[in-house]
């Protein structure tokens, strides 16, 4: 009798062993929806600034440059937005389904795959910001900080996916 008793613990220690860690991967679902639902948002509020800015336009009130550069910043808004999309997307794919019907570019199977994803749209942004500095009319002091900054920060991650590569 001591020995079923035993064995039936051990029978149920190892499904429940086995279980937890197949179950514990759902505690990513927080993430994944929260980086959906700040993706969501930041395309909602960057929409609107769209609307804003060509309303303002067609009345006149802003001139060419000063849209332009609206545009710029609603433009890093979107790719923000993108960034988080990915990020979910990316984790999503990573620990709860690996089976999502997406294009090939997006397909996440590693975490090195999200990361290099990821680089290359920060990448994007910040070229998007510095683009928007220079339009802008930064001072030149200003804007040499901020490219010097933004370059070594590219060329750093450049490094990081060079040597993942290899």
């Amino acid at each position: 009798m001591a020995t079923r008793r035993s064995d039936t613990g051990r029978h149920l220690s190892g499904r429940l062993s086995s279980r937890v860690p197949a179950w514990s991967r759902f505690v990513v679902a927080a993430p994944v929806l929260g980086l959906f639902v700040g993706s969501v948002t930041l395309v909602a509020l960057a929409s609107l600034e769209v609307v804003r800015a060509v309303r303002g336009v067609l009345r006149g009130e802003l001139a060419k440059l000063a849209a332009v550069l609206e545009f710029i910043e609603i433009a890093d808004v979107f790719l923000l937005a993108t960034v988080l999309y990915i990020m979910a997307l990316g984790l999503y794919q990573l620990f709860i389904d690996d089976s999502l019907p997406l294009p090939g570019w997006l397909e996440v199977h590693t975490l090195d795959d999200l990361k290099e994803k990821l680089v290359s749209v920060v990448v994007v942004v910040m070229a998007v910001l510095f683009l928007g500095y220079l339009i802008g009319g930064a001072p030149a002091e200003e804007l040499m900080q901020r490219g010097v900054g933004i370059a070594l920060v590219t060329a750093a991650l450049g490094y990081f996916l060079a040597k993942k590569a290899h």
